[in-house]
């Protein structure tokens, strides 16, 4: 199998990561901070561990400004139903992931909030100006995605978030697409609240993720629960990461997680991008000589953050994802990936889209195989 829907979920993993989650659960997966034994206290230390890789890693001075979440749906939930009120205006973009435009869409119609949402150029780019043109009085926060899951355009997340710290707007930032393979620095990007899966570019297992959010700013917790402090106050306590943090966390998926992003580190999260690109350049440019192959990616390594996306003739995008999948072995991810407002702007509405996304283990020969299957359904296309 040649696995090309890393945007999904990156495949495989460092063996490190399932090497230590694997030690975790035989030798010391207790329940951090709780009970004060030597397990416990060990599996605390190792949580604690990651936290301090996270907090390094996205550039914040406190690791407890972070909670951990299953993965970045979660994360977006718990900023989005935690800080905005009645009344309040957002301003997001039409490249969202439903993660963010369903709890937007459902909170204006039920909670009262405000929403406006920016459409870019035929490949979904915003100028940071228009957000600038959007403010209103009561705009309270700014929701981006760091890159399009659909098509893989960067957005300039570091130039709107000037824009909201120079209006005195929130801005939350969704990483889901990105993280591990571009820097992320929150005090550079002006970014308040970051939220990221552990799942995707950051190699580490499913059901982890994570919600920075900046010193000073208190979001009203989704869940109450125990925390394993302050058990005697029946209210939930009101400091980090306790405040957003209730019940057991994933202790075996964090270490993991911290392995994954330890990985990055060894190999250089530059040298991941660049090897990336250079993967997303030869795909691109084989796909392009290909007739009847229509494009949706831009070949640059400042715009796009591993995917390729592309139609063929007349074909609906799932026939080709199953072709790709039971002639040639080849996974990809086709269809509509949960942003109906990013294929409207792509125009690809009706039939979606076929995404291969790139991953450090993919190779030069993977991706040539993958164009040569994209040329052999091309090619039967036009014999009908």
């Amino acid at each position: 199998m040649i696995y090309l829907d890393n945007a999904a979920t990156s495949y495989p993993k460092p063996d490190i990561v399932h090497n230590e989650m694997l030690r975790c659960m035989r030798e010391y997966c207790a329940n951090p901070g709780r009970g004060g034994h030597i397990l416990s206290n060990k599996a605390g230390d190792s949580v604690m561990r990651v936290r301090e890789i996270i907090s390094r890693f996205f550039n914040f001075d406190n690791p407890l400004n972070l909670c951990f979440t299953k993965n970045a749906t979660e994360a977006i939930n718990i900023a989005l139903k935690g800080f905005l009120k009645h009344g309040d205006h957002v301003i997001t973009t039409a490249m969202e992931h439903n993660s963010v435009l369903r709890p937007l869409k459902t909170m204006e119609r039920d909670d009262g909030i405000e929403l406006t949402i920016l459409r870019g150029d035929r490949y979904g780019r915003i100028n940071p100006e228009a957000f600038r043109s959007a403010v209103r009085e009561n705009t309270r926060l700014i929701v981006c995605t760091l890159s399009s899951n659909v098509n893989g355009v960067i957005m300039p997340v570091k130039e709107i978030g000037n824009v909201a710290r120079e209006q005195g707007i929130a801005f939350l930032v969704d990483v889901s697409q990105g993280a591990g393979s571009i820097a992320i620095d929150v005090e550079d990007m002006k970014i308040d609240m970051l939220a990221f899966p552990g799942h995707k570019g950051l190699l580490g297992p499913q059901g982890t993720g994570g919600l920075y959010v900046r010193e000073g700013l208190i979001l009203k917790p989704m869940t109450q629960g125990g925390t394993g402090s302050n058990s005697e106050n029946v209210f939930q306590p009101d400091f980090m990461p306790d405040l957003l943090e209730s019940g057991t966390i994933n202790t075996p998926g964090i270490v993991g997680l911290g392995c994954g992003i330890d990985f990055i580190d060894t190999f250089g999260i530059e040298n991941l991008r660049l090897y990336k690109h250079m993967l997303v350049q030869r795909l691109h440019g084989r796909l392009k000589d290909i007739p009847g192959v229509i494009l949706y990616s831009i070949d640059d390594i400042n715009e796009n953050s591993g995917i390729v996306a592309i139609n063929i003739g007349q074909l609906d995008s799932n026939e080709v994802s199953y072709t790709l999948d039971r002639k040639f072995g080849i996974a990809v991810r086709a269809g509509l990936h949960c942003s109906p407002f990013a294929h409207e702007t792509l125009g690809t509405l009706g039939r979606g889209i076929v995404r291969f996304s790139i991953g450090c283990f993919n190779t030069f020969e993977e991706i040539d195989l993958a164009a040569a299957a994209v040329a052999d359904i091309a090619a039967s296309c036009r014999t009908y």
